[in-house]
């Protein structure tokens, strides 16, 4: 076993809420993790509707600050819009509210304009929604970027079971893909000498193997299938955190699907 030489600093989600009506806990979880007053919620077109003001109102009841922005695209100019809207704000925490793309730009927002960043998703179509990086485009291309984890993850498996069945299965395909990733990575370790975590490696491996002994129960509508789906993506995340790459849920599987 190869693990880092260096110190490790690893960022792993605070609170992990999955389960029926958990937009309701969204005031609740702030408190507990001692949030400012002051939010700002990046979310997307469809699902402002869907759930993000939903989640501006629980804010709103416990008398807090909330201001909501429609992001168009996971791009660096649109990282940089949110952050100068949370300088003019003075934001104390944002929240992505959304599929990936929305996560994605809140995420690096806020780690790039150091406050807590909330991660909500509306659909279960990737590991990015509780992992430390960021896939974000720039110059013409997307690049994955290391941003901090979110400090919760509030997962409402009523809202995400309402989600195209295809974003489901795009996140199985995501978990799932962990078994090649993993293999890239040991050969990239061999030929190259890239820093190997075994500990990283068996979770995004077990977690893909669990997933896959588990298709079966994986069916439209049921949130009884978000849930494994989410448990899945939200170890997926953890495994990347404890290697501080993306290594162990992302190899080239991912640049064919990109092209």
């Amino acid at each position: 076993m190869n693990e880092l030489k260096s110190n490790k600093w690893m960022q792993l989600p605070r609170d992990v809420l999955v389960g029926s009506d958990m937009l309701g806990k969204v005031a609740d979880v702030c408190s507990d993790l001692q949030l400012g007053r002051n939010a700002l919620i990046v979310t997307g077109q469809k699902t402002r509707d869907i759930a993000g003001m939903k989640v501006a109102e629980e804010l709103e009841e416990t008398g807090r600050s909330v201001h909501i922005h429609v992001s168009a695209s996971a791009s660096m100019e649109e990282v940089e819009n949110v952050m100068e809207i949370a300088r003019e704000m003075d934001t104390d925490f944002l929240l992505g509210v959304g599929s990936g793309k929305s996560i994605d730009v809140a995420k690096l927002a806020a780690t790039r304009h150091n406050v807590p960043f909330l991660s909500i998703p509306t659909a279960a179509s990737h590991d990015g929604i509780v992992s430390s990086r960021a896939s974000i485009t720039h110059n013409g291309e997307t690049t994955s970027i290391q941003a901090s984890a979110p400090m919760a993850v509030i997962a409402d498996t009523e809202v995400i079971a309402k989600a195209p069945f295809r974003l489901l299965a795009a996140g199985c395909g995501d978990i799932i893909s962990n078994c090649t990733a993993v293999l890239d990575w040991q050969l990239a370790h061999r030929l190259q000498n890239v820093t190997f975590s075994e500990y990283s490696a068996a979770l995004a491996s077990m977690t893909a193997n669990i997933l896959i002994e588990s298709a079966d129960s994986i069916k439209p509508d049921l949130e009884s299938s978000v849930r494994i789906v989410v448990k899945a993506l939200v170890s997926s995340g953890v495994a990347m955190s404890i290697a501080g790459s993306s290594r162990p849920a992302s190899g080239s599987e991912h640049m064919f699907s990109m092209h």
